[in-house]
């Protein structure tokens, strides 16, 4: 029988604008889409905003332009060509509106036919009563499990006493008092008994739907035939089944896909750049801490208003040591401790890689292999074979893990082969955008940026790689650093036979017309064998002083990109910075 027997095929991923979205998230997402295309079927983009405090327009947006960037097209919900995804009336789609903000008569109605039916109570228990009843369950070593006696035999009038003074309320299922076995697709059937299902919240107290009950009005609704969610979401399935035959609504199939790890073992998760950013700090010696803090602090002042910046100090300071000190994982601390120790985080988020120079076609396939086997060793493939060969027969039980150098190797690859030199030069300057401190390589460079970004093709793994590898061609000139290494190995070695030649060089140099790659090439060519000595005589101090180390594209287009006044200004301030001691 086929994985798609129930036809047509309806998929949909559902994420939660409460921050960028995780590439575990692009994983379910990206199966989602295979699925649906594979079997000629819709696939629904549907955002989950019932948690009003953590949700946002600016995540909203970066989820649909992240999906968008990898690939994944959808044919209900949020449109993407516009600025504003929200209004209902430009939404794509007959089943909406598609975010969930926007669906709350709709929950509403559903709610009252489960107290209609008699299947959803409201209860009144505050925290603190919740909380000693959870002690009192574990003062007597057993698992705590809430008990509804109170709130189903309250009065009329004691619910209304309740609300007269102000007390909170929300509604939770009745449990079903039987075992519910749920049939995966992917581990096969699972069974929750009647003892581990408990009366779960359905609506909160304001009066925004919990993710368990939107969620399964939502799949009826949208006409769902397939969940295809990552693992962790396994125990909701007896949950969500029980609210369906509650709410008389037909079961879709179900697939729980293998949650993705790190190397080492750990789960893949956004708390990893907060465990990288403490690490990097724990690195700083004691005596330096103090000192690094102020700095980072004082970092993150800048260009706030002055009668604004004894707060942020202060705000700063808070949210530092509650970082530090493992009480939270705010992101932005983690960001600035990385900033200022010039140091990368794991990518965790699709922004991340997009960031970070990443193709996306190349992110897509190294998705694709987590959890998924295609068969017949494929290993490199694009999205077309992904929708034409896509199975859930295929996906594993197994946890997947995220290995970077493999993901890294895979990019090269495709840089090197895949790419034209228009097209590499392009995404290059495409990510501009994303990171406007690298105008200034466009800037610079000018009409030598085609010549930059061709030289660094064959030389990167990333799209970000011309920028970091070729940093030396837009430094000031007075700026150049140069290793100690370097200095030693080529330009005093041999009773300073490096500065030597350079010197020399640089006074053939100043002849060279035109100023071009081809004509730097021969000039070189034709001083070595006229001093009868290798090219690399020449070619290495020149590194040297144009770079500060001994790695540049090949020397002659690199004299060419950088232009002549600034090769010339360079060489004369190496020989007279590095003259032998």
């Amino acid at each position: 029988m086929s994985d798609a027997d129930i036809q047509p095929v309806v998929t949909r991923f559902a994420p939660s604008p409460s921050g960028a979205l995780h590439v575990g998230g692009a994983r379910t997402a990206l199966f989602n889409w295979a699925f649906a295309r594979k079997h000629r079927g819709r696939f629904i983009l549907r955002i989950e905003d019932t948690d009003q405090a953590r949700s946002s327009a600016q995540s909203t947006r970066g989820i649909i332009d992240d999906m968008i960037w990898l690939g994944i097209d959808w044919d209900e919900g949020p449109d993407p060509e516009t600025d504003d995804p929200y209004p209902i009336e430009s939404q794509l789609g007959d089943a909406g509106p598609y975010f969930q903000s926007q669906r709350l008569d709709i929950y509403r109605a559903h709610l009252q036919k489960l107290i209609d039916s008699g299947r959803a109570y409201e209860c009144f228990k505050t925290k603190d009563e919740l909380d000693a009843d959870r002690a009192a369950a574990k003062a007597k070593k057993r698992d705590y499990r809430y008990d509804p006696t109170d709130m189903l035999n309250a009065s009329d009038a004691q619910k209304q006493a309740w609300r007269d003074e102000g007390r909170p309320s929300v509604w939770r299922f009745r449990a079903p008092g039987k075992d519910i076995t749920v049939h995966d697709e992917v581990l096969g059937e699972v069974t929750v008994t009647a003892a581990q299902l408990d009366d779960l919240i359905i609506f909160k107290a304001d009066g925004f739907p919990t993710y368990h009950f939107a969620v399964v009005v939502d799949d009826a609704l949208m006409g769902v035939t397939h969940v295809i969610r990552g693992q962790e979401h396994l125990n909701n399935a007896p949950k969500h089944v029980a609210l369906m035959e509650a709410l008389g609504f037909d079961r879709p199939k179900f697939a729980h896909l293998p949650l993705i790890f790190n190397p080492d073992g750990s789960k893949m998760s956004k708390r990893d750049k907060a465990k990288a950013a403490r690490h990097l700090f724990d690195q700083i010696p004691q005596s330096e801490r103090d000192a690094f803090i102020e700095d980072a602090i004082w970092f993150s002042t800048v260009g706030t208003p002055d009668d604004e910046k004894d707060a942020r100090h202060v705000e700063i300071t808070g949210r530092l040591e509650m970082f530090l000190d493992k009480r939270s994982d705010d992101l932005f601390i983690a960001i600035l401790l990385a900033q200022r120790l010039k140091a990368n985080l794991p990518e965790i988020d699709v922004m991340d890689f997009r960031e970070n120079g990443y193709l996306p076609e190349v992110l897509v396939n190294y998705l694709a292999l987590l959890g998924w086997n295609p068969g017949e060793n494929h290993e490199r493939f694009d999205q077309t074979f992904l929708a034409h060969e896509f199975s859930l027969e295929r996906v594993g039980k197994s946890n997947a893990k995220f290995d970077r150098d493999k993901l890294r190797a895979f990019n090269a690859d495709s840089i090197r082969e895949q790419l034209s030199m228009d097209n590499f030069e392009s995404k290059v300057r495409d990510l501009v955008k994303l990171k406007p401190q690298y105008q200034k390589y466009v800037d610079v460079l000018s009409d030598q940026f085609s010549n930059f970004t061709a030289q660094y093709q064959v030389r990167s793994v990333t799209v970000e790689d011309p920028y970091v590898q070729g940093a030396f061609f837009v430094a000031d000139d007075d700026a150049i650093v140069f290793d100690d290494k370097a200095v030693k190995k080529v330009l005093h070695k041999n009773d300073g036979e490096g500065l030597t030649w350079l010197a020399k060089f640089h006074d053939e140099l100043t002849k060279l017309e035109p100023w071009t790659g081809e004509a730097a090439h021969s000039l070189i060519k034709t001083f070595c064998e006229t001093n009868e000595i290798g090219m690399g005589k020449v070619a290495q101090p020149l590194r040297v002083a144009i770079s500060g180390g001994t790695v540049t594209p090949p020397i002659d287009a690199t004299l060419e990109i950088l232009g002549r006044n600034r090769t010339l200004q360079r060489i004369a301030r190496c020989i007279k910075v590095c003259a032998n001691p």
